[in-house]
């Protein structure tokens, strides 16, 4: 089980540190969100400052570059990590789609199928010289040399989707390579929802399950001392708050127990009171979405949760002091070893 650090882009001038920190520590890689810097740049400056490390966007928004666009990046990111970068790809939500970035947000599952394909075939004509994709959203058929990155010396980037819903984590099974799981992915949904669509999927298309990685966000709660986890505890009150008042995701609070979390969410949500939203998630909540656990504990907690299911699991909140990041490194050592 790799262990990677989750983080949301950083000032290029700093993320080249933040790699190397990472990647001393014991980390196997990071992983990037997309907010308001791309994640792509991060990638890049990591990439030279700590050679070796694995990278991956987790996620990039995809529709508001064209596929072409995006394959070029990863292709070049795959080359300047001599093949340890992954492209992580999501739609966004249609208010981002389009009051935002200004572009198309319909069917956004079947285009999100439909763009990895195209990307897929754009790595295809970097090495061939032919570029021939024709799908239901993107029609590519024409690349000259001067406009192709060319070969590189390291296998095609792998593809990887954010997928919450049974449509999309069977599309994922068919046509990606690895799937990012929500942060609110609870071993429940994982083992309902995530694991069987994926499956079936792959068998769809043919292809192992095994090929498909799952790749985790954590929200963690470690410390040796109640004080320690306290503290921590409110900090992913208010993340979860922040995820769970998105619609698509009621369900992974109702099957796990918390009917209509979601929409008492956004009832605080609406009124403007940000700690009301936060007041929605119990401690019964945070127990069954989070993994709390003193140091020691940590990798063995990890490891019952997330053994035999999750081939990344990305730390959600292990950036902070030195000190706990080191800590958390460790841990990493351990699940990797």
């Amino acid at each position: 089980m790799h262990i990677d650090v989750m983080t949301v882009p950083q000032p290029l001038t700093q993320i080249g540190g933040v790699a190397q920190r990472t990647q001393a520590a014991g980390f196997s890689g990071m992983l990037f969100t997309e907010t308001g810097r791309t994640a792509y740049l991060n990638a890049a400056v990591a990439s030279q400052a700590a050679p070796g490390l694995q990278l991956s966007t987790g996620v990039a928004v995809a529709f508001p570059r064209s596929p072409f666009v995006t394959a070029a990046a990863a292709w070049e990111l795959q080359e300047a990590t001599g093949g340890n970068f992954r492209l992580g790809l999501g739609t966004q939500v249609r208010t981002h789609v389009v009051r935002r970035y200004g572009v198309a947000f319909e069917h956004p599952g079947p285009r999100l199928r439909d763009y990895v394909l195209a990307v897929k075939a754009c790595f295809s004509a970097f090495r061939t010289g032919k570029l021939d994709h024709h799908g239901e959203f993107y029609d590519l058929d024409f690349i000259t040399p001067q406009w192709s990155a060319g070969p590189i010396d390291a296998p095609d980037p792998k593809v990887d989707v954010a997928a919450v819903n049974p449509w999309m984590l069977r599309m994922a099974g068919e046509v990606a390579d690895g799937v990012h799981v929500h942060p609110l992915g609870e071993l429940g949904y994982l083992k309902r929802h995530v694991l069987p669509n994926i499956a079936t999927g792959a068998k769809q298309a043919g292809r192992s399950p095994s090929d498909v990685a799952i790749i985790v966000p954590v929200m963690t709660i470690v410390g040796d001392s109640d004080e320690d986890r306290d503290s921590q505890r409110e900090t992913v009150r208010t993340s979860m708050a922040f995820y769970g008042s998105t619609p698509n995701y009621a369900f992974i609070w109702d099957e796990a127990g918390f009917e209509g979390t979601t929409a008492r969410i956004r009832e605080k949500q609406k009124a403007g009171d940000f700690a009301g939203m936060a007041a929605q998630i119990s401690d019964e909540h945070i127990a069954a979405f989070a993994t709390e656990s003193t140091w020691d504990g940590l990798a063995d907690a990890l490891t019952q949760k997330y053994g035999g299911i999750a081939t990344r699991v990305a730390l959600y909140n292990a950036l902070g002091d030195d000190e706990r990041f080191e800590r958390y490194g460790e841990v990493a050592r351990q699940l990797r070893e």
